[in-house]
């Protein structure tokens, strides 16, 4: 099926909601704004982040066939777009984190803590929404594989399908950076994303751009409009929203085109990830510095610039680079070349051998 890979209202939905991430977190730099609910937003956009990497590896991989050469490529395609400016933000935070004088408010806590973090465990700050994501794309291939063929793997279906419902009925159970917690956001995310491919091509009613906009509006406000105290975040109904925030924008009706295929919101999407892992640190040193030298709003509007600007250089300084230096390292090795010497193919046609084109 004919489709274009590349949905740019999904860049602007991934910068959006690395801004609200971004704006929820300044009373954690300037306590002395007091409280301020209206903030509290950052767990949502978490939501949809979970949901959009779900939606897009369904999307991007779900129709292609399941070959070792496939699978590993895309492991490795995966670690490479996050490891490295995940790393160097695990290492700023705990260098941070050693400077008394600082008092870093999300603190990695001694060489255990940093150890733990390196190998994607940790939990500090933000750094705690990354090890589940990792998860998931090492799970992804399963997933991929059902998606391939449904009726032959039906049992993989089922078996997802029995994880949600376990974890659902005993509360989400155990700490927050393992996959089972988080699976319903990925799996409602990677059915979205295998509904789109079917239906791409139609032209997206009104009612389409209005669902989006109310439901992206309802989702946010929700806890703030309700009578009654909310439910905890994580669950069933969240994953479920979060999904068809990403479907609805995804159809880019010129209502939310408008706003999410914008170059500003696509710019933030563009340095999405740069931005959520380092935009405390660059807040809190930023304050740290100019401090009692200009009124507390203008500072803070300058803590977000500061952040924007940090994103930006982290990611073409960092992930841009790196990510494209170890798909190529790894493309040219000799590991695997080796690893794909005898290829076979799991499910789909077979995938031409690697060194067809050499000989």
């Amino acid at each position: 099926m004919d489709r274009p890979d590349h949905i740019e209202s999904l860049d602007g939905l991934r910068g959006f909601a690395a801004a609200v991430v971004l704006v929820s977190h300044i009373t954690l730099v300037f306590p002395e704004l007091g409280p301020l609910p209206w903030l509290d937003i950052g767990t949502e956009a978490v939501g949809l982040f979970f949901a959009l990497s779900g939606f897009l590896m369904a999307y991007l991989y779900g129709s292609r066939p399941v070959t070792r050469e496939t699978v590993l490529d895309f492991l490795v395609s995966r670690f490479a777009r996050i490891y490295p400016v995940y790393l160097a933000a695990v290492c700023v935070v705990a260098l941070l984190s050693v400077v008394p004088p600082l008092a870093y408010p999300q603190p990695i806590a001694g060489l255990p803590d940093f150890l733990l973090h390196v190998v994607l465990l940790g939990k500090s700050g933000v750094f705690w929404s990354v090890p589940p994501e990792i998860q998931f794309y090492v799970a992804f291939p399963v997933i991929w594989l059902f998606l391939s063929d449904p009726r032959r793997y039906q049992a993989i279906g089922f078996a997802l399908l029995a994880v949600v419902a376990v974890v659902s009925l005993l509360g989400f159970p155990g700490p927050g950076i393992l996959l089972h917690a988080k699976l319903p956001y990925f799996l409602f995310g990677v059915l979205a994303g295998r509904i789109h491919v079917f239906i791409a091509a139609r032209q997206p009613s009104a009612a389409v751009g209005v669902m989006a906009i109310l439901l992206l509006a309802v989702f946010f406000a929700a806890k703030f409009i309700m009578a009654v105290p909310p439910e905890p975040f994580w669950g069933l109904h969240t994953a479920f929203a979060s999904a068809m925030i990403v479907a609805l924008v995804a159809r880019e009706h010129p209502l939310t085109a408008r706003v999410f295929a914008s170059p500003p919101l696509r710019f933030l999407g563009m340095t999405s990830f740069s931005l959520y892992l380092l935009h405390v640190p660059v807040m809190y040193l930023t304050r740290e510095s100019l401090s009692g030298m200009m009124p507390t709003p203008l500072l803070v509007a300058l803590t977000l610039v500061a952040s924007i600007l940090a994103a930006w250089i982290g990611h073409r300084a960092i992930e841009a680079p790196c990510r494209l230096k170890l798909v190529a390292l790894w493309r040219g090795s000799l590991l695997r070349q080796e690893m794909l010497r005898r290829p076979f193919v799991l499910s789909g046609r077979r995938a031409p051998d690697a060194n067809a084109s050499r000989r």
